[in-house]
């Protein structure tokens, strides 16, 4: 993983912001999108590792997320980006898995809008 990314990550833990636990979840993601041959930099995951770092936080304790549209405008947005909804899917499942928190429908619209970009983004 990038340096930048890995500290962005690193300031997160270390503020208190985030559980060591989270860190280490959204980095195996980030680390497997990276193996999957996506540029996973801060410049191009910075955003989308501060939404996933915060949200996963906010669910585990229980407060509200960001609302993202779910409506028939999101879903066309999204219809053009398959892989990219069924990604954040499964990082809902996994996250529920490991964390104990799934993400909300919203959550996963936001997440998937973050994935599409990256692999537009990807050489």
């Amino acid at each position: 993983m990038e340096a930048l990314l890995a500290r962005r990550i690193q300031l997160f833990v270390e503020s208190g912001q985030v559980r060591p636990e989270v860190a280490a979840f959204v980095r195996a993601e980030l680390e497997v999108l990276a193996a999957e041959g996506c540029a996973v930099t801060e410049d191009s995951a910075g955003m989308l590792t501060s939404h996933l770092l915060m949200a996963l936080t906010r669910l585990q304790d229980g407060e509200p997320v960001e609302e993202f549209r779910t409506d028939d405008v999101a879903a066309a947005e999204l219809a053009d980006h398959p892989r990219a909804v069924r990604r954040a899917r499964a990082v809902s499942i996994r996250a529920e898995r490991a964390l104990g928190v799934p993400l909300p429908e919203s959550e996963l619209n936001f997440l998937a809008m973050h994935f599409a970009v990256l692999r537009r983004d990807t050489p």
